[in-house]
This record gives structure tokens, C-alpha cells and sequence, in this order.
């Protein structure tokens, strides 16, 4: 079990060295780009075509501005994930965790895991659908194999990130090729495809699609991604090297995104031009377009190159949406797990109700379930975006790399777009939904949830802020102590008891319990093991990471008796902050030393931090070291 949990995807953490000396200033340029291509498959996976092919055949051209304005949204925001993973080496996740209480926490873990499964639902209906189109293959069939791709993350992971990013420019390739081509055979007329840039909805159906195009354009996962993937790359500490770092990945998500919109386009534009010219305004599912696709382009190769760019694009998907997984779960609740099963477990969350519409429904449905997932979404977009651009413009710990007032307040303007469209499309749905239901129970949850997503978007927006404001006035209120400094006198600890992780923060945690003692203090060096065996048969445990951890511990005592002090180890098992409170009373300590970023389990955050629930259950000094 890896115990470092201070960095975002820990095994290629900084794999990437920029700062070696180079003549060329074009591989200088190269070695930042990577990331933005990783997250701008998430742009033109399965779900974007859903929304593209039904915006294009309903109403031609008329939507391409939603489409350049989701573009310019994702690269704005793109960017802010960017700098915040850059500038503070913190992801999207863990400056949540470390800026929202608990409760909130949880619930935006939850919700982000929800964006998640509603991407992988797509990948997987995707993915199900190229193959049946491309083999005849049953849908259900389809999606069920889908669960084989769950390796494919681990055997790419061998080989490091750099070989991971070119896997996938090589399917985004792949994608944009079949589609130049198949635009090349629709010719259609760019006078008419200018008109599309106007802004205009013509009615409720455009309204739902449109937003059904942003959730699938600007997706909140990637937001998480982002500040994680810049963190691949080792940079230089300094101003120089900061704003470097920030400018060329600008580039590279200017170039990617950019694609990424150009790939939206076409797909948007072929549905116009093939299905929307020729009266065909009802297709709005993948398959009735490849079938149609042949008939109407005059060309054999125009169905089989939609096929293969379909599977290229869910099969890119799911690499990114695995990888956007784990960094939300090590960020919210810092438990890592193995990352096949993280994959297994995101698939089935997808593959099950999407067996369930096809078998239940029929897959006739798939379209609609496709186009649902992109809505669902954009509903999580706010609960991203908000925290992102607070933590941005926060100046405390941003420094000089804080945004500037002209992009706070384009952020927040875009933000606000968003959660308008967002509220107004839950009320129409919602309101549609009572007026036609006679079930009271029903419609009571239906209000209870609408007034449960306005408050959190008020609880996003106002907490960080009056946080901040607390701050500010706990440091300029001081009183005036009631009790003389002249005769206190230091305190003498005799039994420290310091909680390890074996991870490099163990260092600190020592040589800080060791400024506190006296040649005379016994040092109490607990560990817990966190293993399934030790949780379920404590100290009888024999497993590998048990014994690992006995050795361990073997070596730090005979590292301190070596310099002549007194230690002892102690193995906790089960629950940390339990068992780390009971050796703490049974051995009678009188000071204990915590890590501030140790490693937790899922009950740990649910219920609290464990520096904090330590703390709480002990009666003696506590110090915890960052």
C-alpha cells in the first residue's frame, strides 16, 4: 500500500522533468505539452456526439455558437485548473478538502463521482455502439465487454505518462482524421455554416440540447484532471519558472482545446449538412446516422470511418475518466486503492443502468440516455467551477499568480450562465414532471432536491468567502491576557508518543518529538496497519504489507537507539484514530506528535480528519506537524 497521499497521482508525480538545460526551445515547448490533449478527449468523447448529432439534425447550423462558446469556456477554465495545479501543486479535490467543512465535502465528492459514472456512461454506450455498428454485434453484448478495458490504464501505466499521452493523441488523431474526411465528402456550403455562430435558441427542445452540449463541451471531471496532470511535470520553483510553466501550458490547452471544438464542429456540421438538408430532422441517434450515412454521402467508407472514430473516441474516454477517478477519491477522501479496481468499479457504476435501458427500454433509448448523461453533467458544473475560481483568485495563497479582476469577473459571468441555464432547464423538467404526476411523496422529493442544489451553490459561493472574511478579523482582534508570562515555566515531557505513517513526512514528525524531549524521554512511535487483513483480523495479521510494516517500524527503533534514545514501537490495527487514542492512554503518554497529512481511510472522512478526532479523545498537548 503506498502511504504518500500528498500528491496528486503519485506514481507519475513530477515524471516529467522540464527544467534539464536544452538548446532547442521547441523540445523546451514539447515537454509541457501532454496534458491538455488527455483532457480534451473528454471534449469529443461519445457523449458529444450524441448532443452534436441531435443539435445538427433538429436545427442545422443554428447551434455552432453554443458549440465556440463551450470552446472559449473550456479554455478559460481549463486554464484556471491549470494554475491552481501549478502554482499551489494541489488538485481540484484536495484544495476542496482542505477548504470546505466536511459535510459539504462529502457531498461534492459524491456529486463528482456522479460526473464520473455520467461520463463513463457515455464512453460505455459509445463504445457499445461502434462495436455493433462496425460488427453487428448486440448493444447489450457491446456494453458488456466493455468491462475488458479496464486493464488497458494499467498496461499503460508501465510505461510512464509520456507513452500514456501519445496513446491517446494518436486516438485523437484517428478521430479528427474520419471526421475531416467525412466533411470532405458532405461538402458542406461555409456561407450557411457562418449563420450558425448567431446566437440564437429557438426553443425549449434547442434549450435542452444546448445545455445538454456544454455539459458534454465543459465537463467537471476535467477540471479535476487538469490540475492534476500539469503536476506530471517537474518545473522550476521560482518566478521565472512559475510563469513559464503557466504560459505554455496555456498553449497547450489553447492547441488541444481548440481541436477538440474543431472535432464538435464537424460532427455538428456533417448532422446539418447530410441529415438537416435532406429533412431528416429527426435523427438523433447515433446508429440511424451510420446507417443513413452511406445512402446520402454516396460513399461506402463513410459509415466505417464513423464506426472506427466512435471507438476511438470511448476508448480514449475511458483512460481519462480513470485517471479523473482516482484523483477525485485520493483527493476528497485520501484512500488510494488498486487502480484496476477503482476502473472496475466506475464501469459497472456505468454498464449497469445501461444494460438496465437497453433490456428494460429497449435500445432505442440509448440516444436519449446518451444525451441525459451530457445534462446530468452540466447540473455538476457549478459545484466545480465555483470552488475553482475561489481558490484562483485567493491571493493569500496564490500570491502574484492570483487571476486578475478581468478574468474573475468573466469567470464568475460564465459561472453564472451556467448555473441560470442549469436552474431554469431543473425548473421547466421539474415543473413538467409535477404537473403530469399524481404521486404528492414524488413531487415533495423533486422541490426537497431543487432546494437542496440552490442551497449548495449558495454554500459554494458564500463559504469560501466568509471563511476568508474570519480570517481576517480573528487576525486584527487581540485581548488582552488576564495572567503573568514572568512565571511560567517550560513543561517536561517524559513519554512522546508520535503517530508515523511511514511516509517521507515521518522525518519531520520525529525530529520535531525529538526537540520537545530530554535525554530522559522514551519516544512511542505508533503506527497503524491499514491493510483488509489487519482490519479484519488485527493483531493475528500476517500479510505482506503487515510484515513490511513490522520491518519498518524494526528499523526506525534501531535508527534511534543507535543515537542513544530510548524508543519503542507500537502497531495499531483497524481504525486509525482509535487505535492511535488507545496506545496513546494505555502507554500513558504526556505529549503527542501527528502528521497533518497522513494517510486516512474512507470512515476517517466521512466522520472527521483523524489529526482532528485525535485531538478531540486525547487530554494531552497535541502538535501537529505539516
Amino acid at each position: 500500500m503506498n502511504h504518500q497521499h500528498t500528491t496528486s497521482l503519485g506514481e507519475v508525480h513530477q515524471s516529467v522533468d522540464t527544467t534539464v538545460p536544452s538548446t532547442s526551445r521547441w523540445r523546451k515547448l514539447l515537454a509541457f505539452f501532454g496534458p491538455a490533449y488527455l483532457v480534451s478527449v473528454g471534449y469529443m468523447d461519445p457523449g458529444n456526439w450524441a448532443t452534436d448529432l441531435a443539435g445538427g439534425s433538429q436545427y442545422g447550423y443554428t447551434l455552432l455558437w453554443v458549440l465556440l462558446m463551450s470552446n472559449l469556456m473550456a479554455l478559460l477554465l481549463q486554464s484556471l485548473s491549470a494554475r491552481l495545479g501549478i502554482v499551489r501543486g494541489r488538485d481540484l479535490a484536495q484544495a476542496n478538502r482542505e477548504t470546505y467543512p466536511p459535510g459539504v465535502n462529502f457531498i461534492l465528492y459524491i456529486l463528482a463521482e456522479i460526473a464520473i459514472a455520467a461520463t463513463d456512461l457515455a464512453e460505455v454506450l459509445g463504445m457499445a455502439i461502434g462495436i455493433q455498428l462496425l460488427t453487428g454485434l448486440p448493444l447489450q453484448w457491446g456494453v458488456s465487454i466493455t468491462v475488458l478495458d479496464t486493464f488497458l490504464l494499467l498496461i499503460l501505466q508501465r510505461y510512464g505518462i509520456r507513452k500514456m499521452e501519445a496513446f491517446i493523441i494518436a486516438l485523437v488523431a484517428i478521430v479528427g482524421i474520419s471526421f475531416l474526411a467525412e466533411l470532405v465528402m458532405a461538402k458542406p456550403v461555409m456561407g450557411e455554416v457562418v449563420t450558425g455562430f448567431v446566437p440564437t435558441i429557438p426553443d425549449n427542445a434547442a434549450l435542452y440540447i444546448a445545455i445538454g452540449i456544454i455539459g458534454a463541451t465543459v465537463m467537471p471531471h476535467n477540471l479535476y484532471l487538469h490540475s492534476a496532470l500539469v503536476q506530471t511535470r517537474k518545473i522550476q520553483r521560482d518566478e521565472k519558472g512559475i510563469r513559464l510553466a503557466l504560459k505554455l501550458n496555456f498553449i497547450d490547452s489553447a492547441v488541444a482545446l481548440n481541436l477538440a471544438f474543431l472535432v464538435n464542429a464537424a460532427i455538428l456540421i456533417l448532422a446539418a449538412a447530410v441529415f438537416f438538408k435532406t429533412g431528416r430532422t429527426d435523427i438523433a441517434e447515433i446508429q440511424d446516422a451510420h446507417r443513413l450515412l452511406e445512402g446520402l454521402l454516396g460513399n461506402k467508407w463513410a459509415p466505417a470511418l464513423f464506426a472506427i472514430a466512435l471507438i476511438a473516441a470511448g476508448q480514449s474516454s475511458t483512460v481519462t475518466g480513470t485517471l479523473a477517478g482516482q484523483i477525485v477519491m485520493e483527493g476528497y477522501l485520501r484512500l488510494r486503492i488498486n487502480p484496476w479496481l477503482r476502473r472496475l468499479l466506475t464501469r459497472l457504476l456505468a454498464i449497469i443502468p445501461a444494460l438496465f435501458v437497453i433490456l428494460i427500454a429497449g435500445p432505442e433509448k440509448v440516444g436519449e440516455l446518451l444525451v441525459f448523461s451530457q445534462v446530468l453533467l452540466s447540473l455538476q458544473l457549478g459545484f466545480a467551477i465555483i470552488p475553482l475560481i475561489h481558490f484562483v483568485s485567493d491571493k493569500k495563497t496564490m500570491g502574484s499568480y492570483a487571476v486578475g479582476p478581468l478574468v474573475k469577473v468573466i469567470s464568475w459571468i460564465i459561472t453564472g450562465v451556467l448555473v441560470y441555464l442549469n436552474t431554469r432547464m431543473v425548473y421547466t423538467e421539474a415543473a413538467k414532471y409535477i404537473s403530469n404526476n399524481g404521486n404528492i411523496w414524488v413531487d415533495i422529493l423533486i422541490i426537497a432536491a431543487g432546494l437542496g442544489f440552490l442551497a449548495l451553490i449558495v454554500i459554494t459561493v458564500a463559504y469560501p468567502l466568509i471563511s476568508r472574511y474570519q480570517q481576517k478579523a480573528s487576525a486584527r482582534i487581540h485581548t488582552t491576557p488576564d495572567f503573568s508570562l514572568g512565571d511560567i515555566q517550560p513543561p517536561v515531557y517524559n513519554r512522546i508518543a508520535l503517530a508515523l505513517d511511514f511516509s517521507r513526512d515521518d522525518e519531520r514528525i520525529i525530529s520535531n518529538a525529538l526537540a520537545h524531549g530530554n535525554p530522559m524521554t522514551e519516544y512511542l512511535l505508533i503506527h497503524v496497519v491499514e491493510s483488509a487483513s489487519a482490519r479484519y483480523l488485527g493483531g493475528e495479521s500476517d500479510d505482506f504489507e503487515t510484515r513490511k510494516d513490522k520491518e519498518q517500524m524494526q528499523a526506525y527503533i534501531s535508527l534511534l537507539h543507535a543515537k542513544n534514545i530510548r524508543a519503542k514501537g507500537l502497531l495499531g490495527y483497524r481504525h486509525r484514530a482509535e487505535e492511535i487514542v488507545r496506545i496513546v492512554k494505555e502507554e500513558r503518554a504526556d505529549f503527542l506528535v501527528l502528521g497533518g497529512h497522513g494517510h486516512t481511510g474512507i470512515k476517517d472522512w466521512i466522520y472527521g480528519e483523524t489529526t482532528n478526532q485525535v485531538r478531540h479523545k486525547v487530554r494531552i498537548p497535541v502538535l501537529v506537524v505539516q
